[in-house]
């Protein structure tokens, strides 16, 4: 029996996520995987432009920027021939407040692989080859039971472990959902000859079918990745034979030039969001919480942001003596985003919604949770609640002044900021076009907790989190 801080169960970028921001806090913690090495395939491959600002904070933003690219234009294809483009995303610029403004496309296992390597940079670890069978748990730790191995003690446990998640079910958690398409899809991982790669080839079905395939170029890799819908109730053959098959039935390509299957899975779409997102000391996070369509990218966004969320948490119930019932606020906050996230990915599924502003998570926030509090009497155009955007204040830029683990305290066009707690970073500055007037308390993961006019009610609200 070991005796750690948090178990974080899989290695999918969910954990590896959470790893990271407990890491970089000092915080004890283990994450465990049942497969002996990390997911090899390409599946979640957008990252939103929310998800890159969590990056940036976590220090793998470079490695990811130099891992991917943005999204190629779609090229429509009939008989051989090109119809014309089709743009996937509506357009967008990067600006001084979201500077990374547009998806961008990395395959998840190298998504996974950067993570790991910034996960053991730090100082933790990964322990492959631990299935868990079971999960028990008592008024001071839970205890997680492994297929083979002894059993792990820890204070608090996180399922990051998919949509059939065995440490939900162990904790007695439902699911609800509904099938978003009932047909039958493959995606694979495929290297290819006689297509370029400047282009997100598209071949429709023919009149009155539905059988489409599209291969999309992976950036920094020489794959594509093939998604193929198939009539209902088709069996679909995964073996290279199979997939190279179904490129020359739909394509103008023949069998041959699929010269590589990679990897290759099946699924039907469908949306379902856990009844809870905990129980006792047990978190559910990513699919474990909410599995999507992968129409518009939100889930393996929505499940790295759940991370995000419970790591700075953890952090604060288990370093600095914080009330052990924040952390009923990780379900009060990201239980709505995930159903929120859920009914955009269906309705993007179902040609309802275009990929456009909502699906880069910038506007997302939390205006109604508890840690929330504005008191300012005229407050402008960033209110406690919302992301808090980047810029430039006093020659400091903002996202390099939020960066790390702590609490930034934005004083703009006020004379009145206190001398804040150490565990805060302060930044001083006239009015800002973007944030306008007032004392900005930003929490460790860039979501504005606190504003005011004045510095009144800003240290017992601080005290909540045991800042210091």
């Amino acid at each position: 029996m070991s005796d750690i801080g948090v178990l974080i169960v899989g290695a999918g970028p969910t954990g590896l996520t959470l790893g990271i921001d407990l890491a970089r806090r000092g915080i004890p913690a283990l994450v465990v995987e049942r497969a002996d090495e990390l997911f090899p395939g390409s599946r979640g491959k957008g990252m939103q432009p929310r998800t890159m600002e969590v990056f940036d904070d976590l220090g793998v933003l470079d490695a990811i920027h130099a891992a991917g690219g943005g999204y190629p234009v779609g090229m429509i294809w009939r008989n051989g021939e090109r119809l014309g483009e089709h743009h996937l995303f509506d357009p967008a610029e990067p600006s001084e407040d979201a500077p990374y403004n547009a998806p961008w496309m990395v395959p998840q296992w190298r998504t996974q692989r950067i993570l790991l390597e910034r996960l053991e940079e730090l100082g933790g670890k990964v322990a492959f080859g631990r299935e868990v069978t079971g999960v028990t748990q008592d008024a001071d730790g839970v205890t997680a039971h492994f297929r083979a191995g002894e059993p792990v003690r820890a204070r608090y446990l996180v399922a990051a472990d998919g949509g059939r998640s065995v440490v939900r079910r162990a904790v007695g958690t439902g699911m609800t959902g509904e099938e978003v398409d009932p047909l039958p899809t493959l995606v694979a991982d495929v290297r290819i000859t006689g297509l370029d790669r400047d282009n997100w080839h598209v071949f429709p079905p023919g009149e009155g079918r539905q059988e489409f395939l599209s291969l999309c170029p992976l950036s920094g890799t020489e794959d594509f990745q093939l998604v193929a819908r198939f009539a209902e109730g088709t069996d679909v053959d995964l073996s290279p034979d199979g997939v190279r098959q179904v490129v020359a039935a739909r394509s103008h390509l023949a069998p041959e030039d699929v010269t590589e299957v990679r990897w290759a899975s099946d699924f039907r779409p469908r949306a379902a969001l856990a009844d809870r997102f905990r129980a006792g000391r047990v978190f559910l996070a990513g699919d474990a919480a909410h599995v999507h369509s992968p129409a518009g990218g939100q889930g393996l966004n929505t499940s790295v942001q759940d991370a995000y969320n419970l790591g700075w948490k953890l952090g604060a119930v288990l370093g600095d003596g914080a009330p052990a019932d924040l952390l009923d606020t990780y379900e009060e906050e990201r239980r709505p985003i995930a159903r929120q996230m859920l009914d955009l990915s269906t309705s993007v599924h179902r040609g309802e919604t275009r990929r456009g502003g909502a699906t880069r998570q910038l506007d997302l926030g939390y205006p109604e949770s508890s840690l929330t509090t504005e008191t300012r009497t005229a407050p402008g155009p960033v209110r406690a609640g919302d992301r808090a955007p980047d810029g430039h204040v006093g020659g400091v830029r903002l996202f390099d002044a939020f960066r790390g683990p702590h609490w930034t305290l934005l004083a703009l066009g006020t004379g009145t900021a206190p001398e804040p707690p150490a565990a805060v970073r302060a930044v001083h500055g006239p009015a800002h076009g973007t944030y306008g007037t007032g004392l900005f308390l930003v929490r460790p993961d860039g979501y504005v907790g606190w504003a005011g006019d004045t510095p009144a009610g800003l240290p017992r609200y601080l005290a909540r989190f045991a800042a210091r």
